[in-house]
């Protein structure tokens, strides 16, 4: 692309510093989520290596995060521990694995109930 070979070693070491850059970056939005008086949350499936993986979203305010986890449900809101750890009101569609925490408060999302409206009312 560029019209030059890069070096397995160059690569990997920008991998490395950029994974310490976004670390910190991550540790700081996490802590900003769990502090917002409400959160946005969903998955999407994403394939990796010919595998269904999920993307986990957070979103309050001005920060979004996105995690990668092999699974979707409880277990996988268990291992990325943000759910377990908030407080605030959680707003999502209406699965099971989210209303299963009543720590928090729920508010269910707009966008997921115009689109079950929609469903339910096309003829046939």
């Amino acid at each position: 692309m560029i019209g030059t070979v890069i070096s397995e070693a160059t690569l990997l070491k920008f991998v490395w510093r950029l994974y310490q850059a976004l670390e910190k970056w991550e540790a700081k939005s996490i802590e900003s989520i769990l502090q917002a008086p409400s959160i946005h949350v969903d998955e999407t499936s994403f394939r990796v290596d010919q595998k269904n993986h999920w993307i986990h979203v957070y979103s309050s305010g001005e920060t979004t995060l996105k995690l990668l986890h092999r699974k979707r449900g409880k277990e996988a809101m268990v291992d990325l521990n943000i759910i377990p750890r908030y407080g605030g009101v959680i707003i999502h569609d209406c699965w099971a694995s989210y209303l299963s925490y009543d720590h928090c408060g729920h508010g269910l999302c707009g966008s997921h109930l115009l689109r079950e409206l929609t469903f339910h009312q096309q003829p046939g």
